[in-house]
C-alpha cells in the first residue's frame, strides 16, 4: 500500500513542531530534574534521599508553564512550599478510619478551592492535592522523620526551580519562537477556514464552529504570547530581539482582526459571486495563498533568510484589482454598491498582504533606527492580572459557585474512593485518588472527556506492557522504557491526554517491574483503580451539585455582550474625534476577542453535555454565533477608520450607532436581572429605523455624480457605503439579541 507524499510530509512536519515544542522541552527538563537525584542517590548508597527529592522535583512541575519566567519561578515555589505543608500534615495521617475521613475530605476541599485564583493557581492547587495523595502511598513510608521528608521535598522544589531558571538562561527564546510559530500557523488556519467559507453556501455551520475553534485558540496563545513578551520586555529592558518580535506579534493580532473583517454579509457576497465565480476563485485564492506564505514563514521563523516572497500572492492581487476595474468599466452605475463592496474587501486583503510583507521586513533583521518602537508603559495594560484579594475566597463561598462546587464535589469523591479502595482490597487505594485529582474538572463534559481519554489510554499501556514484559524481563531495557516512557507522557499530557495517559501507565508498570516480580498483577491493579476512578468521577460530576454550562454561560453571555458595547463605544468615539488611537481602544479590542474566545469554549463545553442537559443549544449557538457576526463586523469597522483617512461623523451615524449601544445594553439588562426594559417607543419603527435615517441606498445628488471624480471623491463614497453597511448589519444583529436572549431559560 503506498503511502501518500502529502500525509509523509504533514507527519514528518509535525513530529518537527513536536520536537521543537514547550511540552517536549518540559519533559525533557522534568526526565533531567527527576533521574538525575536518583542516579547520585544510587552512587552514593542513599536511594530514598534521591528519590524523595525527585518527589520534591515531580511536585513542583506542574508550575511550569508557558508565560514570564517570575511568574512561573513564583508558581513553582508556591507550588513547592503548598507540598511542603501538605507532605507535613500528611505525614500524621495514619490514625483512625473514622477521623481520616472527614479530615481527608476537608483537606481536599481547602487545596482544590485555592484554584479559585485562576489557571496558575489550579496547577498550584494540583501538587497540593498530588502531595496528599501520596501521603497515603508506600513512597512516604520511607523511614525518614516527616521534618526530615518535608525537606527533602523543598530540596527537590528549589532543584526544579533551578533548572527551570538555567534552562531560561540556555534557551531564552525558545519559548518566544514557539508560540510565534504557533500563532502564525493558527492564523494561517483562520485564513484558509476563512477562504472555505466565502465559496461555501449551503451549509457554513461546520465551518462556523470550526472558525470560531480557531479564533479561540489563537486569542489563548495571543494571551501567552503576550505574557511572554511584554514581562520579559519589562523585567529586563530594551531587547532589539524582543522588540522586533513585539512588532510582529502586535502585525498578528492586527491580522486577526483583518481576518474577521466582512464588508457586508455573507448573502450579499454570494448573490455577488454567483454571478461571478472567477472573482470568487480570485479572492479564495488570495487568501489560500496568504495562508500558504504564513506557514512558510512559520517554517523559516529561526532562518529567514530563505523567506521569499510569495508571488502568488502578488499574481491573485493583480488578477483581482483588474477584475474589479473590468467590472467598474462595464457597470451603468459607477458607484454600483457591488463594485464599492468589491474594492473594500481588496483594501482588506491588501492590508493583510502588507502585514505578511511587514512580518517579513522585520524577520530579516533590519537596522534597530528603521524599526518603530513600542511603549513599554502601555504595553503593561495589556496584560491581563489576577486579583489575588482574600475577598474572592469569602465572595465564592457558596453554591453558586463553580470552584466551590467542584471542590466540594472532589472531596466527597475522594472519600468515597479511598473506603471503596479499601473495602476491595486493591493493591494501592491511592491510585483511585490520583486518578480522581487528575480526571475531576469543574463541567461535566471535560471530566467526562477526561474519564474516557483516560480509560483508554491505561488499557492501550496496560496492553503494550503486557506485551512488552512477556517478550523480554531485561530490568536494563526496563529502565531505560521508564525513562523514555516518563519524557513522552508528560510531553503529551497537554496535547493528547490519552496518548499521555498510555505512556503514564508504562512508566508505572516499568518502574514497579524494577521493584517486584508480579508485574501482571500490577498491570491488573493499574488498570481496576483506573476504572473505579474514572467511573467515580464521572458519577459524581452527574450526581453531586452539578455544573451544567447553561447556568454559567448567563454570565459569559453578559461579559461577551459588555465587552463587544465597550469596543463599539471606543470606535465611535474615534470615529468622532479622530487623532492617535488610544491604548484603551486596543485593551477593549483585547478583551472583546477574549471575551467571544470565552464564550465558543463555554459553548464547546455544552455540546459534550449529556442530551437531557443542553437546554436551549440551538437558540445559544445561534447566539454565539451572531456575537461572533457582530464582533466580525465591529473589526470591519475599526480596521477601515484606522487605517483610511476618514470624514467627520454624521450626525445619522451618531444616531444609529446610539440605538445600537442601546440594543447590547437592552440585552445585558436581560441577562443581569432576566427581563429586558421597556419596549422602544421611538416615532420610527424598529425594523425601518436604519432606512429612515440613511435611506435605502447609497444616494448621490446629480452634482456628486457629474463632477469629476478624484481620489479624494472616490475614498468619500467607498467609506459611506462601508460604514452605511456595517451600520446596517451592526443594527439588525443587535435588535435581534434581545429577541433571541428573552426567548432562553437560563435557569
Amino acid at each position: 500500500m503506498k503511502v501518500p507524499k502529502d500525509f509523509i510530509s504533514t507527519s514528518i512536519k509535525d513530529l518537527t513542531e513536536f520536537f521543537k515544542s514547550t511540552d517536549f522541552s518540559k519533559a525533557i527538563l522534568l526526565g533531567i530534574a527527576l533521574t538525575v537525584p536518583i542516579i547520585v542517590g544510587i552512587k552514593l548508597g542513599a536511594l530514598q534521599i534521591g528519590i524523595t527529592i525527585t518527589l520534591g522535583a515531580m511536585l513542583a512541575s506542574p508550575s511550569d508553564v508557558s508565560g514570564s519566567l517570575r511568574h512561573k519561578i513564583t508558581g513553582i515555589l508556591f507550588a513547592t512550599l503548598l507540598a511542603m505543608i501538605v507532605s507535613f500534615i500528611g505525614a500524621y495521617l495514619h490514625f483512625s478510619l473514622w477521623l481520616l475521613f472527614p479530615v481527608l475530605g476537608i483537606l481536599m476541599f481547602a487545596i482544590s478551592y485555592i484554584s479559585i485564583y485562576g489557571f496558575r493557581a489550579s496547577l498550584i492547587s494540583f501538587s497540593g492535592l498530588f502531595a496528599l495523595v501520596l501521603s497515603f502511598s508506600s513512597v512516604s513510608a520511607s523511614g525518614m522523620e516527616p521534618y526530615e521528608r518535608v525537606l527533602l521535598i523543598g530540596l527537590g522544589g528549589l532543584w526544579y526551580a533551578l533548572l527551570a531558571i538555567g534552562w531560561h538562561y540556555i534557551f531564552p527564546k525558545a519559548p518566544t519562537e514557539f508560540y510565534l510559530s504557533k500563532t502564525l500557523r493558527l492564523t494561517a488556519d483562520y485564513l484558509k477556514t476563512r477562504g472555505k467559507l466565502v465559496a461555501e453556501k449551503s451549509n457554513r455551520t461546520e465551518l462556523l464552529k470550526k472558525l470560531l475553534t480557531i479564533q479561540s485558540d489563537l486569542t489563548a496563545t495571543h494571551e501567552t504570547l503576550r505574557d511572554i513578551l511584554i514581562s520579559s520586555r519589562t523585567g529586563s529592558g530594551k531587547s532589539n530581539y524582543e522588540g522586533k518580535r513585539m512588532l510582529i506579534f502586535a502585525q498578528l493580532v492586527d491580522m486577526l482582526e483583518l481576518a474577521m473583517t466582512n464588508p457586508v454579509n455573507y448573502s450579499k457576497t454570494d448573490e455577488l459571486f454567483e454571478k461571478k465565480t472567477e472573482q470568487l476563485e480570485d479572492f479564495q485564492g488570495l487568501l489560500f495563498a496568504m495562508s500558504n506564505q504564513l506557514n512558510v514563514i512559520a517554517d523559516n521563523l529561526s532562518n529567514p533568510k530563505k523567506l521569499q516572497k510569495s508571488t502568488e500572492i502578488d499574481r491573485y492581487w493583480k488578477r483581482i484589482n483588474k477584475d474589479i476595474l473590468e467590472f467598474n468599466s462595464s457597470a451603468v452605475n459607477p458607484f454600483e454598491e457591488n463594485w464599492l463592496m468589491l474594492k473594500n474587501l481588496l483594501k482588506y486583503q491588501k492590508e493583510q498582504a502588507n502585514k505578511i510583507e511587514k512580518i517579513e521586513w522585520l524577520l530579516k533583521n533590519p537596522a534597530q533606527q528603521e524599526v518603530s518602537s513600542i511603549n513599554r508603559k502601555e504595553t503593561k495594560r495589556f496584560l491581563t492580572k489576577q486579583n489575588y484579594d482574600l475577598e474572592i475566597l469569602v465572595e465564592n463561598f457558596n453554591l453558586r459557585s463553580p470552584i466551590f462546587k467542584h471542590s466540594l464535589r472532589l472531596a466527597v469523591v475522594t472519600m468515597v474512593g479511598f473506603g471503596v479502595g479499601i473495602l476491595v482490597s486493591v493493591q494501592n487505594p491511592y491510585w483511585i485518588l490520583l486518578t480522581l485529582i487528575v480526571i475531576m474538572r469543574p463541567t461535566f463534559g471535560l471530566t467526562k472527556t477526561r474519564s474516557r481519554q483516560r480509560t483508554i489510554g491505561t488499557l492501550i499501556g496496560g496492553t503494550l506492557a503486557v506485551g512488552i514484559v512477556l517478550i523480554t524481563q531485561n530490568t536494563t531495557v526496563y529502565a531505560i522504557l521508564a525513562i523514555v516512557c516518563l519524557v513522552i507522557a508528560f510531553s503529551m499530557v497537554q496535547r493528547n491526554y490519552k496518548a499521555g495517559a498510555t505512556f503514564i501507565t508504562l512508566f508505572v508498570v516499568f518502574i514497579y517491574a524494577l521493584l517486584r516480580p508480579d508485574i501482571f498483577s500490577v498491570i491488573q491493579y493499574r488498570v481496576t483503580d483506573t476504572l473505579i476512578g474514572a467511573g467515580l468521577a464521572t458519577m459524581g460530576n452527574l450526581l453531586l451539585w452539578p455544573a451544567w454550562e447553561v447556568q454559567g454561560i448567563q454570565k459569559t453571555l453578559l461579559e461577551t455582550i459588555k465587552a463587544h458595547r465597550i469596543y463599539l463605544e471606543e470606535i465611535i468615539g474615534y470615529y468622532n474625534k479622530k487623532g492617535e488611537v488610544s491604548a484603551q481602544y486596543k485593551v477593549s479590542r483585547k478583551k472583546a476577542f477574549l471575551a467571544m474566545s470565552d464564550l465558543s469554549a463555554t459553548f464547546q463545553r455544552m455540546t459534550q453535555e449529556p442530551k437531557s442537559r443542553q437546554k436551549h443549544l440551538d437558540k445559544i449557538y445561534e447566539i454565539a454565533v451572531l456575537n461572533n457576526t457582530f464582533l466580525s463586523s465591529l473589526a470591519s469597522l475599526s480596521t477601515f477608520i484606522l487605517n483610511h483617512p476618514t470624514t467627520p461623523a454624521s450626525r445619522n451615524f451618531n444616531k444609529v450607532s446610539g440605538r445600537i449601544i442601546e440594543n447590547l445594553l437592552d440585552a445585558e439588562h436581560i441577562l443581569i436581572e432576566g427581563i429586558s426594559s421597556e419596549e422602544k417607543t421611538d416615532d420610527l419603527e424598529i425594523e425601518n429605523i436604519f432606512e429612515a435615517t440613511f435611506g435605502k441606498d447609497l444616494n448621490l445628488s446629480k452634482e456628486e455624480k457629474t463632477q469629476p471624480q478624484s481620489e479624494n471623491f472616490h475614498l468619500k463614497v467607498e467609506e459611506a457605503h462601508l460604514v452605511r453597511e456595517q451600520l446596517k448589519w451592526l443594527l439588525a444583529m443587535s435588535e435581534k439579541m434581545p429577541k433571541l436572549l428573552r426567548q432562553i431559560n437560563f435557569e
